[in-house]
């Protein structure tokens, strides 16, 4: 994935997640969890949670006013279910997954959260979504088309 499609999908999908967080309650900073599928010294990886971030701060949302719970799944899949799990029980407004792998153990995890995927290889097959044109269900995201 390109890093511009990355920064245009990540800021779109994160524009409104604060939104409704803020609907049901106010009094609360927006929590997102975040499950990256590699290590945290890859740095294909930081680049990709720089760039989310710096999405997030243009839309207006820092450390100040949102809460980002970041994780690091590697390719390890019961590090990624511990990790989809313990996402999951803080409560996130949204969680970002990262991967298949990570995004079947988010799923797992929870019906009701939602799921944001990138770099997910084909989400209709892996039963993620329904359909892409409306995937319907907690989980949406972006992937790249077949054969791309």
């Amino acid at each position: 994935m390109r890093r511009r499609d990355l920064l245009t999908m990540l800021g779109g999908a994160a524009a409104t997640w604060p939104l409704a967080a803020r609907a049901k309650q106010p009094d609360r900073i927006p929590l997102i969890g975040v499950l990256m599928g590699y290590a945290q010294s890859d740095p294909a990886a930081q680049s990709q949670v720089a760039a989310f971030r710096s999405a997030l701060t243009k839309l207006g949302w820092t450390e100040g006013n949102l809460r980002i719970e970041l994780r690091w799944g590697a390719t390890d899949a019961d590090s990624n279910r511990t990790l989809a799990k313990e996402l999951v029980d803080l409560q996130p407004d949204a969680i970002l997954g990262q991967t298949t792998p990570v995004i079947g153990a988010l799923t797992r995890e929870t019906r009701t959260v939602p799921i944001v995927f990138v770099n997910v290889a084909d989400p209709l097959a892996s039963g993620f979504v329904t359909s892409i044109a409306r995937p319907s269900g907690n989980v949406t995201g972006f992937a790249r088309p077949i054969g791309v």
